[in-house]
């Protein structure tokens, strides 16, 4: 153990308003989704709004209010992986383009935090940012290109 945990955050564009019947069936499995990732292994908590199920209620880029953030942390890039491709939930990614518009540019990254911190939304879209900017490294970087948990800092 390090001291450290997982953040990833994950950003879409919708392909129609989230209250329309393109995305009702997306609507309708979240609860299930969100459940499946409360309890599966590695799991440390995940951003939601102030109705407090899931972070629909967020709109992260004030120049576009049909992009949609998902933000979570996890005890390891392993129990991420092992949740978002070797559980139901690949189910439901495998049904992202019924849902979500093609992005020409990085939606997702990855970022170590001290264990116990709960990234805003704005801290996410920097990591976000960061990636699209500059690629993948230390500070973001993505599910191909992971970088390893910061070294404990001696004497603490």
């Amino acid at each position: 153990m390090t001291g450290f945990h997982l953040a990833q955050v994950n950003i879409g564009r919708l392909v129609a308003p989230l209250t329309g019947p393109e995305l009702a069936d997306f609507v309708a499995q979240l609860p299930e989704i969100n459940a499946l990732a409360d309890g599966s292994p590695g799991f440390v908590w995940r951003m939601v709004d102030d109705a407090g199920e899931d972070a629909t209620g967020f709109r992260p880029d004030s120049a576009d209010d049909m992009i949609l953030i998902n933000c979570s942390v996890w005890e390891s890039v392993e129990a991420l992986r092992a949740f978002t491709y070797h559980s139901d939930h690949l189910r439901v990614l495998s049904r992202r383009r019924e849902w979500f518009q093609r992005m020409a540019e990085a939606h997702q990254a990855l970022w170590w935090v001290p264990a116990g911190h709960r990234p805003s939304a704005a801290e996410a879209m920097e990591r976000v940012a960061l990636v699209r900017e500059h690629g993948p490294g230390p500070e973001a970087f993505t599910f191909r290109t992971p970088y390893p948990a910061p070294a404990a800092t001696v004497g603490r």
